[in-house]
Order: C-alpha cells, then sequence, then structure tokens
C-alpha cells in the first residue's frame, strides 16, 4: 500500500490520498473535535496527539493539526492508521 502525502495551502492541514477507495459515495465526511464518525478510521486518526480534524472523500483524508503540533511526529502515525485499513 502507498499514501501520497501533500501539502495544502493550509500549513496545519496535509492531504492523504491513496490508491484505494476509502469512502463510497459522494458524501464528504468531516469529524470535529468532540465527534465522532461512523468510520472507525476516522475515529482513530483523532485519536492521535495533536490532531484537530479530519475530513475524508473518496480516496482522500486530509488531516488538520493543532497549531503547535508536529507534522514530523504526525504524518508517519497518521500513514500507519491508513494502511493499518488496508488502503
Amino acid at each position: 500500500m502507498s499514501v501520497l502525502v501533500e501539502s495544502t495551502p493550509n500549513p496545519n492541514a496535509m492531504k492523504f490520498s491513496t490508491n484505494s477507495m476509502i469512502f463510497e459515495g459522494n458524501n464528504s465526511i468531516a469529524v470535529m473535535p468532540g465527534q465522532t464518525s461512523e468510520h472507525a478510521i476516522m475515529n482513530d486518526l483523532m485519536k492521535l496527539e495533536g490532531v484537530d480534524n479530519v475530513f475524508g472523500f473518496q480516496h482522500f483524508i486530509t488531516v488538520n493539526k493543532l497549531i503547535d503540533a508536529d507534522w514530523d511526529q504526525i504524518i508517519p502515525e497518521v500513514e500507519a492508521i491508513i494502511n493499518e485499513y488496508g488502503y
């Protein structure tokens, strides 16, 4: 499995894309602090230290970090979770 990590115009957000469909259909999924999702992968990402919120659509998930969090710590953890789910 390979995950493509891309920066976004927002320095506190990174886009994680896969070759596999993560979310079926044409609806996006967003999880904000204090919320949970029917998608376990989104809930697991929200549990990571430094993650503020997550957004997903079809082949990608965008992770927004807290301002003081470090991408060097978060990126490998996000990739590991995406790979654990087989994407």
